[in-house]
């Protein structure tokens, strides 16, 4: 366990996340997903939900703000505007965390092509259908006034 961190980054999922960069996407899926066979690295976090699971992730993850679009969703079916409760919540987590983003709906296929290059696939045991979501990485700015240079004699 470590201060400030959610108990639900694992040593293997925080490590996938620091080793992420900008522009590398990760998603979070459901129970059903295929995961082992569109995930490039899988994480398993069985017993876990998905909206904690989410934000859990976004505590820590920054969302790149160098494109019009960095979350996206699965939808039910083929009905891009239709909302179900986890699609609901999902928005929420993510306005807590990323108020000026807009969370994309990506229909079957380009939603599962889109995880297939993903950097990683988190697998929840989300039992409610088309729960899932993408994050692109994005970066974390230095702090202005912020030396350029570290003194490599200074530990």
């Amino acid at each position: 366990m470590l201060k400030g961190l959610d108990p639900l980054l694992s040593p293997e999922l925080l490590s996938t996340l620091r080793a992420m960069g900008h522009g590398d996407e990760i998603a979070i899926v459901d129970g059903n997903y295929p995961g082992v066979e569109h995930a490039r690295r899988l994480i398993r976090l069985d017993g876990h939900h998905l909206i904690p699971v989410l934000n859990a992730v976004l505590s820590v993850l920054p969302i790149d703000d160098f494109v019009p679009e960095a979350i996206f969703r699965s939808t039910v079916k083929a009905e891009r505007d239709k909302l179900d409760p986890v699609h609901e919540e999902m928005i929420a987590c993510c306005a807590r965390h990323e108020p000026q983003r807009q969370v994309v709906p990506l229909i079957g296929a380009d939603f599962y092509g889109r995880v297939k290059t993903a950097h990683a696939v988190i697998q929840t045991a989300e039992p409610r259908l088309y729960a899932n979501i993408i994050l692109r990485k994005g970066v974390i700015y230095p702090e202005v006034g912020a030396q350029a240079e570290v003194d490599p004699f200074v530990y």
